[in-house]
This record gives C-alpha cells, sequence and structure tokens, in this order.
C-alpha cells in the first residue's frame, strides 16, 4: 500500500497535469485578515525589519489589505490507493472554488469552512496556478519591488511539482520557477536589464549551494543598517535565455537530496532556495524647477537613468512528516527532525507576526533568518498550501490548513529599492554626442548627394518626356488615318449593298398582279416565312385533337359497358344478398381472430428469443467461471447478459430484435404499432426503435413507413413510455441527412415541438431534444425549424434542468449556429442570427462555463460560431458573450476551440475595437 501512494505521489510531482478551468480575479472582501499596524502599541512595535504599514495593492482588482501575504490552497488528485482505500469514505476535503473557500468534514453533519485568497481544485492547469499565486508577485518584481512565493504542505502533496517541476516532456506540466523565469525574461531588455540566480538547498541546518556541491557551508550575512539578508558566498550565475535556466535546474535538482519513504518514493529531505537578482534601468525626468528671479521661467533637467533592484525567492519547503507514517529511520529520521524543527520554527514566527508580538523568533532557525524579508518585511510574498484528499492524513491537512490561516494575517511593507546611474548617463551622452557629430556629417554629405541626383534625373526625365511624346504623337496620327480607310472602305460596302437590294424589289414588283398595291419585297418575304411553321403547327394540332377525341369516345363506350355488366351483377335475389353478408361477416370475425393470433405468436416469438438469448449468455458466463461460484449470481448473470447484447452482436451473434426483424418482417412489426391492445403497441414500438438504433436498418424502416407510423403513434398516444421510445426511434432516424427532409415533410418539427411542449419526463425531453438537435444539424431546415417553432422548444426545454437534456440542447444550438455561420460565409444568409432573435444568448452566456464538460463544449463552440458573424458582435458584446470568449480563447482545455475562439476575436472589428476599449489582450 506504502508502494502504491509513493508511486502516485512522485507521478503528480513529475508531470500529471489537468485540464484547464477558467481563472476569476482574487477578491479578499470575507477574508479574516486586517491591518495589524493601527492595533501595534507603540512600546510594542516589532523590530525595523519586520515594519507594517498600507503599501500599494497587490494588483490592480485586488480590494484585499495592502502588503498582506497571499495564500492560495491546491488540492491533489487521488491516486490509485487511494481510490481503493477510501471508497467507503465520503469526500473529506470538499473545495468550493467559486466562493474561494474549502470544507474540511468532521462527520457526516459537521464541517469546518476556511476562505483563501484561491482555492485550486485538483483540476487546476499548472498555468492557472501560475497566474493565480506567482504572476502577480514576478510582475511586482519586475517592478522593483522584493517578492517571495513558497509553497508548503505535507510530504506527498505535490509541492516539488507545482513549484520546480521542469515539464521537459510535457510544456503544459511547467512548474512556477520556469514559469516565473520566462516571463522575467521575456519583459526585460537584454541591453539594459540583467539577471542572475543562486541556486540553494537548506539540509540539516547548513546552507549549500546545488550549483556548486563542494560549497556546502554558506554563511548567512545581515547588513546591520538595512536589515537586508543575503548569501555571499552562493553561487551567482548570469542568465540569457530561457535554455540556460532549464539546464541549471536541472543541475541543482539533481544535486538536492531526496529520499524514498512510505509517503513518497522522492521525498524532499532539505528546503530548496531558488533566489534570482534583477536589476532593471528605467529613465526617470525631474520635475521643473522655478527660477529665483523669474517665476515665469523654468530649468528642465535632463532625463536620469534609474536603476532598480529586486529579488526574487522561489522557496520549495521539505514536506512536513510523521515519523510513524513515514517510516523514517536511522539517518532519515535526523533529516525528518531537522525538517519538522525548521518548519516549526517558521510556524512561530507566523503565529507572532499574525498576533502582533512583540517578539518575533526570527533567528531560532536558518529558514526563517532566510525567509526574514518575506514574513513581516519589505517583500510581496505569495504562499501556496498544497492539501490532499485522503482523509487517513486528516491531521496533517487541519494542520496546513491552519498555517495557511495564520499566514493571512502577516503583512509586509512593500518598498522599491531605486538608484540613479549618473556615471552611466555620463556615458550615454558622450556616445550620444559622438553619434550626432558623425550623423551630422553623413547626413551633409548625403545631402549634396541627393541635390546632384535630383538635378540629374530632373534632365533625364525631361529628355524621356520629351522623347515619349513624340513618339505618342506619331502613333496617334497612324491611328486617324487607319480608322480614317476603314470608314470609307465600310460606307463603300454599304451602298454596294443598297444597290443591289434595290434591284431585287423592282424585278418583284414588275411581276406581281392583283387589285391591291404590291407591298415591298422586304416585308413580304419575312412574314411569309413565319406564317408558314405556322400553319404546319395547326394542322397538326388538328390531328392530334381528332385522335384524343376518338379516344374519348371509346373509352365512354368502354365504362357504358362495364355499367351495363354490374348492373347485371347485382340483379341476385334478396337471399344471395344475405348470403354474401353473412360471408363477409365470417371472413371480418377470422382475419380480426388471425390478427390478434399473428400479434400473440409475435409477442411469444420476441419473448423467446430474448429469454433464449439470456439463457445462453448465463450459461456461457457459467462455463467460464467455474462451478465453485454456484448458482447465487444469476440476477447478475442475467443483468451482464442483456448489457453485453450489443457486444455479443458484434462478435457475430444476433441480438433478439435482429432475429425478431428476420422471424416476422418489417411490415407486420409495423402493423402492430396500430394494435388495440396497448402492451402490444409499447412492444412494438421498442422494437421498431431498437431497429432504427442500427444504421443498416433506417433504410428500410423509411422505405417500409415506420417513419409515417412513428409520427402518427407520437401524434396519437399520450402514453409517456410510447412518447418516450417513439421519440428515441425519430432522434435515431434523424441522424441521416434524407430522413431529416422527410422529417420535415411530413410535420415532424411541428410533432416534436408540441410534445417538447407537453412532456414532462427527463428521458422524454432527452429523445425529443436530441431529435431537435441533429434536425439543427441541416442546413436546408434553417427556416423550416424557426418558423414551426422548433428553436423556442429546444430552449423551452432547459426548463427540465436535466444535464442530459441540457447537452442535447447545448448540441442543437452548437449545430444551429454552425449552419448559420456556414451559410453566412456563403453569402447565402444576411442578418443577425435567428438564434438571438429567438432569445437564447442569455441562456448560451449564462452556460458557457457550465461544470458538465459536453454542455460547456457546445456552448464554447455556438459562441465562436456566433460570433464569427459580424453582424452579431454588437448583442454578443452587450449580452456578455465578449468575456466569455476571451476566457474561451484563454482557458479552454480543447486546444482546437481555444484557437478557433481567438482567431474569431482577432477577425472581427467590432470585437477588436471593444477589447481596446477594455484593454483586453488577446
Amino acid at each position: 500500500m506504502a508502494s502504491s501512494s509513493s508511486s502516485s505521489n512522485s507521478a503528480f510531482r513529475n508531470g500529471s497535469s489537468s485540464a484547464q478551468r477558467p481563472l476569476k480575479p482574487l477578491t479578499a472582501s470575507n477574508l479574516k485578515s486586517s491591518s495589524f499596524k493601527s492595533r501595534v502599541h507603540p512600546s510594542h512595535a516589532p523590530p525595523p525589519s519586520f515594519r507594517r504599514s498600507y503599501p500599494s495593492t497587490f494588483s490592480a482588482s485586488d480590494d484585499g489589505v495592502p502588503g498582506r501575504v497571499r495564500v492560495a490552497v491546491r488540492l491533489r488528485p487521488r491516486n490509485a490507493e487511494e481510490l481503493a482505500a477510501d471508497a467507503d469514505f465520503a469526500d473529506y476535503v470538499e473545495l468550493q472554488p467559486e466562493l474561494k473557500r474549502l470544507k474540511l468534514r468532521k462527520n457526516n453533519w459537521d464541517a469546518d469552512t476556511y476562505e483563501f485568497d484561491d482555492v485550486l481544485t485538483e483540476f487546476a492547469s499548472q498555468k492557472r496556478v501560475y497566474e493565480a499565486v506567482a504572476k502577480p508577485v514576478v510582475e511586482s518584481v519586475l517592478d522593483g519591488y522584493n517578492g517571495t512565493v513558497m509553497a508548503y504542505g505535507q510530504t506527498g502533496t505535490g509541492k516539488t511539482f507545482t513549484l520546480g517541476h521542469l515539464g521537459e516532456d510535457d510544456t503544459s506540466s511547467r512548474g512556477i520557477m520556469v514559469r516565473a523565469m520566462e516571463d522575467i525574461l521575456a519583459k526585460i531588455s537584454p541591453e539594459t536589464d540583467s539577471v542572475s540566480v543562486s541556486y540553494l538547498q537548506l539540509y540539516m541546518e547548513a546552507v549549500q549551494d546545488l550549483l556548486v556541491p563542494a560549497n556546502d557551508n554558506i554563511s548567512i550575512v545581515e547588513d546591520p543598517k538595512t536589515g537586508d539578508v543575503s548569501v555571499p558566498g552562493a553561487t551567482v550565475a548570469e542568465i540569457r535565455d530561457q535554455q540556460s535556466i532549464v539546464e541549471l535546474l536541472r543541475l541543482g535538482e539533481a544535486h538536492r537530496i531526496a529520499a524514498n519513504t512510505k509517503l513518497n518514493t522522492e521525498s524532499s529531505r532539505s528546503h530548496a532556495i531558488l533566489m534570482v537578482q534583477v536589476k532593471r534601468s528605467f529613465t526617470g525626468r525631474e520635475d521643473a524647477l522655478s527660477s529665483e528671479i523669474d517665476n515665469s521661467s523654468h530649468l528642465v533637467k535632463p532625463s536620469k537613468p534609474i536603476v532598480r533592484k529586486s529579488k526574487l525567492v522561489l522557496v520549495d519547503l521539505a514536506g512536513s512528516e510523521r515519523v510513524h507514517k513515514s517510516g523514517s529511520e536511522g539517518h532519515m529520521l535526523e533529516e525528518a527532525k531537522s525538517i519538522n524543527l525548521s518548519l516549526s520554527a517558521l510556524g512561530k514566527c507566523i503565529n507572532a507576526l499574525a498576533e502582533n508580538s512583540s517578539h518575533v523568533p526570527i533567528r531560532d532557525s536558518k529558514l526563517t533568518r532566510l525567509l526574514k524579508d518575506s514574513f513581516g518585511g519589505t517583500a510581496r510574498t505569495s504562499l501556496i498550501v498544497t492539501i490532499g484528499p485522503s482523509p487517513r492524513h486528516r491531521g496533517e491537512t487541519s494542520s496546513t490548513i491552519l498555517f495557511g490561516q495564520r499566514a493571512m494575517k502577516v503583512e509586509n511593507m512593500l518598498k522599491i529599492k531605486e538608484e540613479f546611474d549618473y556615471k552611466s548617463l555620463s556615458r550615454k551622452l558622450e556616445i550620444q554626442v559622438d553619434k550626432l557629430i558623425a550623423e551630422n556629417e553623413r547626413q551633409q554629405k548625403a545631402f549634396d548627394n541627393d541635390v546632384e541626383r535630383i538635378n540629374q534625373e530632373a534632365q533625364n526625365r525631361i529628355a524621356e518626356v520629351e522623347r515619349n511624346f513624340a513618339e505618342a504623337l506619331e502613333k496617334e496620327r497612324l491611328k486617324c488615318q487607319m480608322e480614317y480607310m476603314e470608314s470609307v472602305k465600310e460606307l463603300e460596302e454599304k451602298l454596294l449593298a443598297n444597290q443591289q437590294r434595290h434591284g431585287r424589289d423592282d424585278f418583284i414588283n414588275d411581276n406581281c398582279n392583283g387589285e391591291y398595291e404590291p407591298c415591298p419585297f422586304s416585308l413580304f418575304h419575312p412574314l411569309s416565312q413565319e406564317l408558314g411553321p405556322v400553319s404546319e403547327e395547326v394542322s397538326d394540332l388538328r390531328k392530334l385533337l381528332q385522335n384524343e377525341i376518338q379516344l374519348r369516345k371509346a373509352a365512354e363506350d368502354e365504362i357504358n359497358k362495364l355499367k351495363g355488366q354490374f348492373e347485371q351483377f347485382m340483379q341476385p335475389g334478396a337471399g344471395g344478398d344475405t348470403e354474401i353478408i353473412r360471408l363477409h361477416k365470417i371472413l371480418e370475425d377470422e382475419a380480426y381472430k388471425k390478427r390478434k393470433l399473428e400479434e400473440e405468436v409475435v409477442i411469444l416469438q420476441s419473448q423467446l428469443l430474448q429469454l433464449t438469448f439470456e439463457a445462453d449468455q448465463a450459461k456461457r458466463y457459467l462455463e467460464r467461471s467455474g462451478s465453485a461460484n454456484g448458482f447465487s449470481g444469476v440476477d447478475s448473470l442475467m443483468s451482464q447478459a442483456r448489457h453485453s447484447q450489443f457486444k455479443e452482436t458484434m462478435n457475430g451473434q444476433k441480438a433478439p430484435t435482429a432475429s425478431l426483424f428476420e422471424h416476422v418482417g418489417l411490415q407486420k412489426i409495423l402493423s402492430l404499432l396500430e394494435s388495440e391492445d396497448a402492451n402490444v403497441r409499447i412492444h412494438a414500438v421498442k422494437v421498431v426503435a431498437n431497429l432504427a438504433a442500427e444504421e443498416a436498418n433506417q433504410e428500410r424502416i423509411v422505405e417500409s413507413g415506420g417513419l409515417t407510423s412513428l409520427l402518427m403513434v407520437l401524434r396519437s398516444f399520450e402514453d409517456e413510455t410510447i412518447r418516450r421510445v417513439a421519440a428515441g426511434a425519430i432522434a435515431n432516424l434523424a441522424m441521416n441527412e434524407a430522413n431529416q427532409e422527410l422529417i420535415m415533410v411530413q410535420g415532424g418539427i411541428s410533432l416534436l415541438s408540441m410534445t417538447a411542449a407537453d412532456a414532462e419526463d427527463p428521458q422524454t425531453l432527452r429523445m425529443v431534444s436530441g431529435a431537435i438537435a441533429n434536425l439543427c444539424g441541416n442546413d436546408k431546415l434553417q427556416m423550416k425549424l424557426r418558423s414551426e417553432g422548433g428553436i423556442r422548444a429546444l430552449l423551452g426545454m432547459v426548463r427540465c434542468g436535466h444535464p442530459d437534456v441540457l447537452s442535447q440542447v447545448a448540441r442543437g444550438i452548437a449545430n444551429f449556429a454552425k449552419c448559420e455561420s456556414r451559410a453566412s460565409t456563403q453569402g447565402l444568409k444576411s442578418g443577425r442570427s435567428l438564434l438571438i432573435e429567438d432569445g437564447a444568448l442569455p441562456w448560451i452566456v449564462q452556460n458557457a462555463n457550465n461544470e458538465a464538460a459536453p454542455i460547456r463544449r457546445h456552448i464554447e463552440l455556438a459562441l465562436c460560431h456566433l460570433a464569427q458573424q459580424e453582424v452579431n458582435a454588437k448583442e454578443m458584446i452587450s449580452g456578455g458573450a465578449l468575456w466569455e470568449l476571451v476566457r474561451i480563447s484563454r482557458y479552454c482545455s480543447r486546444e482546437d476551440i481555444r484557437a478557433l475562439a481567438h482567431r474569431t476575436l482577432n477577425s472581427s472589428s467590432t470585437f477588436r475595437s471593444e477589447m481596446r476599449r477594455l484593454r483586453i489582450e488577446c
């Protein structure tokens, strides 16, 4: 059991990462900490190094006590051993991240509640942990403040993973140390700024250098004037790029002392301290000074270079442990004692600072001396406490939580350490003067050269323009001559053609006789050509009309003949009619009995096949399990047989439904849907639903009228079971695009909408919403869905609140939004989204961060598709969708959705303008 726990803890240390969750801003309105400076009596004030005041706030959006130590709690995921050992116990730790609360259960009805600056669940990603805990401290260090980030907790709860993991195999699992150095290197200027690091470990109360292991007894020096603590004997390495810091951390991790205990296979036996020295150069301008002689004249001093020196301390504390649980003995026992003593000394200092004591035992341990500036000093401090989920470590978890609560009461006085660099200013001014002199000479020479070049270019251009003008004039003259010659030639051809036409007209006029004046041939000839085909067509139509008249006469004769035969057939006496009626009645009774018998036979066949199948499953299971188990588990065997029905079908055995399909026939099964017996109807609709679940049967069902029968059942019967199963069968058929159009033609959309409004059963609503969601994915049904109430019915089903129903609703909205986006891109649709017109946007925004992953994923896709239509942008901004899109682009667990949201925001001018106004970076 111990080895399982250790291996799982090691896995968490070495690279397991979880899905990202959205990061919300910290609030401290309910925190119990407050300012201690106002309550301290002057005679009991702490030493100068622990002065407290109201420095600048932790971040621009933080409402907490200025300068207070910030504390976040992180829960480690359960390992395999804990999943097995604690399966019968309720969750001991309950997290409420949205309220920044944590509950530790005492028993089934009582729990202790604690509030922190941030509560990170077991699913929190390394990036979110860094941004919530360390990033504000790193930004303060870049602004010139000292900063500290420290991890505290029981051994095996993930402190080293949180703080020092390198993430070489998976970049998303990088710890705070790597991410902090990445941010610092990205924001400094290599020309003017510098970054250096020292990597130490405190082992058995001895400060050792992790970069040079031979340097194993470094002294701690405290400045008597300022109280600053330093380790001058430590190795200092200059950092220029990201690769060098990774290599340095890898080297230090290799030299760090670790051991295998019952609680952790790689338990750190020392406190690791990474000290980062940041030196940045800024340019400041002094205020204008008024002259003593004339107040209207001002002397403005030149800008001065300002150097800000700050220090970032990243502390990975060794885990507290209880000897009887960790199994430490021998030298490891001495190590555990040293670790617990140093952590105890740190706890005493925290208690003294939290209680505003006049004496703080800072010199009880080298750990507290090294962290003197972090608690009660001038550094901006952030603490992350790590806990495990197992109730077996209740005492350690409670102790860790109380340590974090006391640390939240400690306040620091934040100060910026900066100085003027006059030598650098003088050196820069001299270089600038030399550059200006050389630049002036170069510009003068360039000016002279430009004047000469411009003159030469002007002369060349004038000559070229004159030459081009002469060539263009000659081309224009030749063009006019050619056009003149062509015009003369066209006029001669027209004249010759007119003469020939007038000669033919004279010849025709001489040969025409009649009472009327002869018409010109130019008018007569086209008319004769048009009347010729018309007369032929009239002749053809007359022939067709004569044929139709003859056919009609022959049909009337045939009808009269049949009427005569029918009258002769109806002439027998009354006795014959009575016999015919009696025979008809007997035949109807026999047909009814036959139909009832066929229905019973179908039911019995289905039940027989089902029982046979279950018996075979049970027999095979008993043969595999052996006779030792007896027959005590027959019920469970039957249940397993039913659940494995689909699997056995895939392996070659036909399920009872498929066998019934072959034995009885589809038409007979569909006819049972109209049976008067309710049990028969229910059984028949279940069989059809099972058949419709397989794609191979869907085409045959539709061709045999199964879709029409299912819609009739859904329309005619109010039985909840029949409606639920029929809606499920329609949902299966609606997965095929051809069937979707048939459903629309036969009024299925309106029928599903009415069913959604009447039904209350969650399973029925799930089937109906699934069918409508499938229809929403068809581009051709968009307007029909909206006009027949499909969208409003989909939104109306959210009243149920069942997760499965909400998931289908979200899927339908995502499908509809995707089709709209595609139509808008292809130019087939204009105007705002029909979803927005039907009032879907508030629900979409409200559920964009739903805890259920399927609902959240569909809603995120729907928001991205809606945002791709520029016409929707303003309403989405006013409805709060912009913030959700920004969150999706940053923290969505799926890379493709994050990329789609990022691309959508950048492609929309309206969104870009609003983000610039709100100063949001994407």
